[in-house]
């Protein structure tokens, strides 16, 4: 099997040793990934946030081959419960239809202090 690794350009791929996706055969996943905006900004809006989270994600599975309809997994990472509505809003506007297996986790905290959401996906292409 071949596997193709895609770099998204985010300055910590390069020092921690990671891709933003890794394609293997039919199955890509997408690592966590944050409300990056291309100026450094970050609105506090959480449900904008996931969407940013999500473009993101789904712009590195459309490198690997796939869709939002051939993910199979998410998994949210959020800074606070109450942030679940927003980002669950965000988040079945894409899958809504696809519906994947999907876990909201309330951690701690992220890389970047004003993230309030990180979103890891999983494909497998040809499955929808």
């Amino acid at each position: 099997m071949t596997r193709q690794n895609v770099p998204s350009g985010s300055p910590y791929e390069a020092p921690i040793g990671f891709s933003r996706a890794v394609r293997l055969g039919n199955t890509v996943h997408v690592a966590g990934t944050g409300p990056i905006w291309p100026d450094g900004s970050c609105p506090e809006d959480p449900q904008v946030q996931a969407s940013r989270c999500l473009e993101i994600a789904l712009s590195a599975l459309a490198e690997a081959g796939g869709a939002a309809a051939d993910v199979v997994r998410t998994r949210m990472y959020l800074t606070d419960a109450e942030d679940w509505e927003p980002v669950g809003r965000a988040h079945g506007e894409i899958f809504g239809a696809i519906r994947p297996a999907a876990t909201m986790v309330v951690v701690a905290g992220l890389l970047d202090p004003r993230w309030k959401i990180e979103i890891e996906v999983e494909a497998i292409l040809g499955s929808s």
